[in-house]
């Protein structure tokens, strides 16, 4: 196990890099958290966005609200277009890498409307290598816009089962809420949370507070509001070790929610 920099330093420089003392090197280390202090929000494409303007002003309004008080990494979904794009690209036989690309431009879309509407508030929307500036429109205005679909292009892993592509916009705000170290990552949907079946269409689903990973695997229920493969990587982060699932239509959830209060659905790594 390397103790020092200097010895990390010469594993890398004398070993491959799937070298397993190297990895265990590299894992002990410390990561630096780059922004500690901030929340992501997910605005969901088909859940708000999708319903217009009732469900999206009000939640506008209180974006502008509570960024008084914190911080905010305001990703969004794709929605019902990314779904009819899938369908069509499905069934004219293109890879998952040209599916991403078009998820990826509804994703911008929503982006770019969701950026509109807070641009007088001073609220931009970035992308591409506009997210180096990320901290500066933090320190300035305390929010910032992002299209939620993960950069992977044409280089998205294919799923085992599908040409949709498995790392979407759940997984892509969350990787950037670990990667950049925040607090917590809180995702606005149409629903209270979790339930044990569909409450849309099972009358008898019950409302789920509080769950771990492996219990929602266990229960088969890995792919009821959030997606599979962000799951996954809620189990293997460093930083941000649950997640928060809020109704986005019931005004002040979303407030409370960025306060620490329990809303709707925690899911925990662990």
């Amino acid at each position: 196990m390397a103790n020092t920099t200097a010895e990390l330093d010469a594993l890398l420089s004398q070993r491959s890099l799937t070298d397993t003392q190297l990895l265990a090197a590299t894992e002990a280390s410390a990561d630096f958290r780059i922004l500690p202090d901030a929340s992501v929000i997910k605005i969901g494409g088909q859940s708000i966005i999708d319903r217009g303007r009732a469900a999206v002003y009000p939640l506008v309004d209180e974006i502008v609200a509570a960024r008084k008080a914190h911080k905010l990494l305001i990703g969004t979904g794709a929605g019902t277009r990314a779904r009819h794009l899938y369908s069509i690209a499905a069934a004219l036989n293109l890879p998952a890498g040209v599916l991403a690309q078009l998820g990826a431009s509804v994703a911008d879309q929503n982006a770019e409307m969701l950026g509109q509407l807070l641009a007088k508030h001073g609220i931009s929307k970035v992308d591409g290598a506009g997210l180096s500036a990320v901290p500066l429109y933090l320190a300035e205005v305390h929010a910032v816009v992002f299209s939620g679909m993960p950069p992977y292009s044409l280089w998205i892993r294919p799923a085992a089962e599908s040409v949709i592509p498995p790392y979407r916009t759940d997984a892509g705000c969350f990787l950037l809420a670990e990667q950049f170290g925040c607090k917590q990552m809180i995702y606005v949907k149409d629903e209270r949370g979790l339930f044990t079946a569909n409450p849309k269409t099972a009358k008898d689903a019950t409302f789920i507070p509080k769950i771990s990973v492996d219990e929602m695997l266990a229960q088969g229920l890995h792919d009821s509001i959030l997606e599979f493969p962000m799951l996954d990587l809620l189990k293997q982060a460093r930083h941000v070790r649950e997640v928060q699932v809020v109704n986005g239509l019931v005004p002040g959830n979303l407030t409370r929610a960025l306060a620490g209060e329990h809303v709707g659905t925690i899911i925990t790594a662990s």
